[in-house]
């Protein structure tokens, strides 16, 4: 059995714990760790949404200055995740997006001002705080095409086949059964949506007694998969395409590499 398919005790309360704390606090998770050699920000290139061509894929993506002035302050300044998978989703009018783990709901935000006012955003997040956070900016700022639902990741509150393109931002690898997640994706997407994420992978698999204990899962370091079993979990749920665009080297834990990854896979059309 995969790791990414293994359910362990606690760790779902204590990742929800560590966000509501940031939620209220506004603090961001986007900080150098010294006891793990990791720092999410070092040596990001910012890139513009707008200045990326059709089918070209960039290195390193990140928000640019125009990407934060075209979201709620709020949401721009409080940053959680460790890419940019909005700058690659290659998003067009009239689309239906989900956010899995949508958070402030900075990367929901910039997918509604990609998708325009016939399109949808949903994002969903299993933490109340966070909800609030999200919510208040979109009816501030009056954005019609964007909502936020409570739920998880691995039992998503959509119908079958209801949306185009699924994103997410350094979520995935904080969930225990990441095949569930995967086949929720699958299923919430219509034939030909496609799947947009940004994430940690790892070169190598963590020790056990690091992965078991849920206080070290909030820091999107333990819960990450190797590489390669990522994608097999992705393929395996019936995704085909599935690639890793970019691959960004994020730090060292525990002698394990990290990157921080943006990843693409298709749901096959019909």
């Amino acid at each position: 059995m995969a790791v990414g398919t293994k359910r362990l005790s606690g760790a779902r309360g204590a990742v929800q714990e560590h966000y509501a704390s940031l939620a209220l606090s506004g603090a961001s998770c986007c900080d150098f760790e010294p006891e793990t050699n990791v720092d999410w920000c070092a040596g990001q290139e910012l890139i513009s949404l707008d200045d990326i061509p059709q089918n070209e894929v960039p290195l390193d993506p990140s928000y640019s200055t125009l990407d934060r002035a075209t979201a709620p302050v709020e949401a721009a300044e409080f940053s959680l995740g460790c890419g940019n998978p909005v700058a690659m989703a290659e998003l067009s009018p009239g689309e239906i997006v989900l956010d899995i783990g949508s958070g402030g709901g900075f990367d929901a935000f910039l997918a509604a001002r990609r998708v325009g006012p016939t399109g949808k955003v949903i994002g969903v997040d299993m933490t109340p705080e966070m909800l609030r956070r999200a919510r208040q900016s979109a009816e501030r700022v009056g954005l019609s095409n964007i909502e936020f639902r409570q739920g998880h990741a691995e039992m998503l509150p959509v119908e079958n086949e209801s949306v185009d393109v699924i994103i997410s931002n350094c979520v995935i690898n904080l969930v225990e059964d990441k095949s569930l997640v995967f086949r929720e994706a699958f299923r919430a997407l219509k034939p030909g949506g496609r799947l947009e994420v940004s994430d940690i992978v790892s070169d190598g698999s963590f020790p056990v007694t690091l992965r078991a204990d849920p206080s070290k899962w909030g820091s999107c370091i333990f819960g990450a998969l190797p590489e390669e079993e990522y994608l097999a979990l992705i393929k395996q749920t019936g995704f085909t395409n599935a690639l890793i665009r970019n691959r960004v080297r994020a730090g060292i834990a525990s002698g394990t590499t990290l990157f921080s990854a943006t990843i693409h896979a298709s749901k096959p059309d019909g």
